[in-house]
């Protein structure tokens, strides 16, 4: 069986979909998936890409990917990565995919003198953990997330100057 990473091109909106929908399934936050097939495609193949995936493939069958996008650290002064989304499909988990998939991106950081590879896991989510402390991740335990969306973040923008 031959895997093979690759980036998403053209036409493989409707896989990242399928992808995105199966990890908010997993993460019990499927209601939250506003994404369209549309909107993939546009942002990713679109004319000023932000955001980028890739697919593994399992004898050429899709079996996980990565959505990912370039940060910033004023500290390091330099860009690095953020993993945004990362899922291999539950028949394929063990099989060093998701290992597979996190090597390639820092790899790219390597590559471009990128300063870190970064990413949330969800605190209840042991396995990955497991999987990349293993791969040498430091738990960032001190940092809180921040999030404003929706009627909040209407209210914000409105008290800009």
């Amino acid at each position: 069986m031959t895997l093979t990473i690759r980036p998403a091109a053209p036409g493989d909106a409707g896989i990242v979909l399928g992808f995105i929908r199966a990890l908010a399934d997993y993460e019990k936050l499927a209601d939250e998936v506003e994404a369209t097939e549309a909107s993939l495609d546009a942002m990713l193949f679109g004319p000023n890409p932000r955001v980028f995936a890739d697919i593994a493939e399992r004898d050429g069958a899709p079996v996980g990917f990565t959505i990912w996008f370039y940060n910033f650290s004023t500290f390091l002064g330099r860009h690095g990565l953020w993993l945004e989304d990362l899922y291999v499909v539950p028949e394929q988990r063990g099989r060093g995919i998701g290992k597979a998939l996190l090597a390639r991106l820092a790899k790219r950081c390597l590559d471009e003198g990128l300063g870190r590879l970064e990413w949330w896991v969800l605190d209840w989510n042991t396995p990955a953990i497991e999987i990349y402390k293993a791969q040498g991740a430091r738990m960032m335990d001190e940092w809180t997330v921040c999030r404003t969306t929706g009627d909040d973040l209407v209210r914000l923008a409105g008290a800009a100057p």
